[in-house]
């Protein structure tokens, strides 16, 4: 057993940089290779593509990749796992069996199955999150691919972690620490500085092309975050407290194979390109496990009307009139309007004169949102405000998501592990489980001197920020790079301050959660996303940009603190 074990992750969506499989595998050292192709969204595209073809329902990007990265594995002896089997991992592995012979290669293939449950109440589909055990009992039975359905994303970490360090289900402490690499890699370049808060205070050009990230585990659990050598990006503390945030909330993060204590994660500089993660502490997993649920909502169709120079109100007030007439027939059972006033007075261009009026509608009958909503708006055309424009022609209603979690007992999921030989291998549920429980609020630091002078600034001038979406909700991880100012914002960002600076957040629930050893605030917000991405219940659907609408924002900072900031 080697005392290192190198995990090089080259896929954080169904969709990423196509290359990244070849690059990963030529660029540097590795033991394996992950690609993580599964998101709420993802799921509800293969159960779209399932409904047309039974034998879909994986990832077909993943298939194409190995066309070549099945061979350059092969030669380097790197194990591959990925969560591209979706839902129907076997379907998969048998694409991948035909592949290699095809292509002459010896490459033993091996799946994880059992997440998927029996669809309810409409379900497209239902899929339980896994740990990691399954694919670590295909690697020890000798398998040089694994594929998988849903599992959490940090498994895919895990997994190959328990096979080579032989840890037993109770290592908590090692399988935190493996979580916690896990997330930091489970995004791809998000942790090699794609999507970075301070890309301004480093060199612009190492952020054109990010390196995918690469992390060195230890038997302690403990690890080190780098990429290949000569690969675009950086790795730093703030790359890696970033990732550490996003999609998180509190101090206990659970999975189905310990419950990782962020609130332990020490993080250091170990040198360029390379932060070292260790202190990590763990505890036994919940009794259940989360179960995503994907289904079809109805249909969706949107018109967006270019309101352009003066009146802008007056304009948008006439032609919601005007369609609120129009469709007063056969109204459809949701009607949304949102007017972006991305004008200017005065201004030197036609488009940075023009405001965006966004009309979205909903309901379960294709027709009520299709040429009910197509034929009224194009009516309009010269018959309504002046200088009436559309961004696109309003076409038929596309079809659209809901996600909704929930939980069951974990002994009601059948993990199942799927040798190269084809034996089927039960997984056993976890010896010991603790129910979740919220972590005291640990000691915020000194506040600040009182009456120090201060400036109007953007927030972001002193503060990092990463957002996303977990179903309905998102949350903001807010963080900062010395104690002067993490004292600052321990005591000034809170949840009431928030609101105030995110006014679409005043009236839902949010939480404020308190890691003081990555100098971060992370924010849960309830229920601003609807139902979920695929719902696309909001401008910004995935809360994407959530963080830097936060960063934007103005508020009295201490000068002190301005004039030290990098």
């Amino acid at each position: 057993m080697k005392d290192v074990l190198r995990i090089g992750n080259a896929s954080g969506f169904y969709g990423d940089r196509f290359d990244a499989v070849k690059e990963m595998l030529t660029g540097g050292e590795l033991d394996v290779l992950t690609g993580d192709y599964l998101a709420e969204l993802t799921l509800l595209i293969l159960g779209r593509d399932q409904l047309k073809d039974p034998s879909a329902g994986y990832a077909k990007t993943f298939l194409r990749q190995m066309e070549e990265g099945l061979g350059l594995a092969h030669e380097r002896g790197v194990r591959i796992v990925a969560n591209a089997g979706g839902l129907n991992p076997a379907g998969l592995a048998d694409a991948l069996r035909a592949l290699a012979g095809r292509l002459g290669l010896p490459v033993r293939i091996a799946h994880v199955e059992g997440d998927r449950l029996p669809a309810r109440d409409g379900a497209l589909a239902a899929n339980a999150y896994l740990g990691g055990a399954g694919i670590a009992a295909c690697l020890a039975a000798g398998a040089d691919v694994v594929v998988t359905g849903r599992v959490t994303d940090a498994a895919l970490v895990t997994g190959p972690a328990q096979w080579h360090f032989g840890w037993g289900p109770e290592a908590y402490d090692e399988l935190a620490g493996a979580v916690v690499a896990g997330h930091v890699l489970e995004c791809g370049t998000q942790a090699t500085g794609g999507n970075y808060a301070f890309f301004t205070a480093h060199d612009p050009c190492l952020f054109r092309r990010p390196g995918f990230p690469v992390a060195e585990l230890h038997a302690d659990g403990s690890s080190v975050i780098t990429k290949h050598p000569g690969t675009g990006g950086l790795v730093d503390t703030g790359t890696v407290t970033a990732q550490l945030l996003y999609e998180t909330a509190g101090a206990r993060y659970p999975g189905p194979d310990v419950t990782a204590r962020l609130d332990t994660v020490r993080l250091t500089q170990d040198g360029p390109d390379r932060v070292r993660i260790d202190g990590v502490r763990g505890e036994a997993p919940p009794p259940t496990l989360k179960v995503g649920l994907n289904r079809l909502g109805g249909f969706r169709n949107e018109v967006v009307f270019v309101l352009t120079g003066l009146d802008v109100e007056a304009k948008a007030a006439l032609v919601r009139e005007q369609l609120h007439d129009a469709l007063a027939k056969h109204p459809p059972a949701e009607i949304r309007w949102d007017l972006a006033r991305t004008d200017h007075p005065d201004a030197a261009t036609e488009e940075t004169a023009s405001a965006l009026l966004r009309l979205v509608v909903r309901d379960p009958d294709p027709e009520k949102v299709g040429r009910a909503l197509t034929g009224a708006a194009i009516e309009l055309a010269l018959a309504s405000y002046p200088g009436f424009h559309v961004t696109a022609p309003p076409g038929k209603g596309a079809p659209y998501g809901v996600f909704a979690s929930t939980s069951v007992p974990v002994g009601e999921v059948p993990h199942t592990a799927v040798l190269p030989d084809g034996t089927r291998r039960e997984i056993p549920v976890p010896p010991r489980t603790a129910d979740l429980a919220p972590v005291p609020e640990p000691p915020l630091p000194e506040p600040p001197p009182r009456h120090a002078p201060t400036r109007r600034a953007p927030l972001g001038r002193i503060a990092g920020a990463r957002s996303g979406d977990k179903g309905g909700d998102a949350n903001v991880g807010v963080w900062v790079r010395t104690e002067a100012e993490w004292r600052w914002l321990a005591h000034t960002l809170t949840v009431e301050r928030l609101k105030e600076l995110l006014p679409e957040t005043a009236g839902l629930a949010v939480t404020r959660h308190v890691l003081p050893r990555l100098r971060a605030l992370n924010f849960t917000i309830a229920g601003i996303l609807g139902a979920g991405v695929a719902s696309q219940a909001r401008f910004d659907p995935q809360a994407k940009a959530l963080g830097e609408w936060l960063r934007s924002r103005h508020l009295d900072i201490p000068a002190a603190l301005l004039e030290e900031a990098p």
